[in-house]
């Protein structure tokens, strides 16, 4: 892969990390926002599968490790400054696909309506039999 020069070409915040939209291949619906580091970029190109950096864990995040909930990725882009990367995946796992911990297909499933939030998606599968 031209050597790492196209990591350096990523702008990477203070931290070394870069915000990721994943993105349903077949249906454009935008699934989630998660971060990347360079090794998780690194092996997302290299497995074709989403591995992001969990902040919260402090490390490489394989996507459906635990929820089994996999990322495949089909194209991986950079937005014009270099500092957003989308991923158009294939979610596995359930159909239709979960992105969500709440166990919904997208992580934006909350609308602003009359002034307040509200679920507008339904849970596809109990959070509580995806994370055991």
């Amino acid at each position: 892969m031209n050597g790492m020069k196209w990591l350096e070409e990523v702008k990477w915040d203070t931290l070394g990390l870069v915000p990721v939209i994943a993105q349903e291949a077949s249906t454009g619906d935008v699934l989630m926002l998660a971060w990347m580091n360079r090794e998780a970029l690194e092996k997302t190109a290299e497995l074709g599968r989403a591995v992001y950096f969990s902040r919260s864990r402090g490390k490489l995040w394989f996507k459906g490790e635990e929820s089994g909930h996999v990322q495949t990725v089909h194209d991986i882009r950079l937005d014009c400054d270099n500092d957003v990367v989308l991923l158009k995946v294939s979610q596995l796992g359930h159909e239709p696909g979960i992105a969500c911990h709440t166990g919904r297909h997208s992580c934006f499933f909350q609308r602003f309506e009359g002034g307040a939030w509200h679920a507008v998606d339904p849970v596809l599968k109990d959070p509580e039999s995806i994370y055991k």
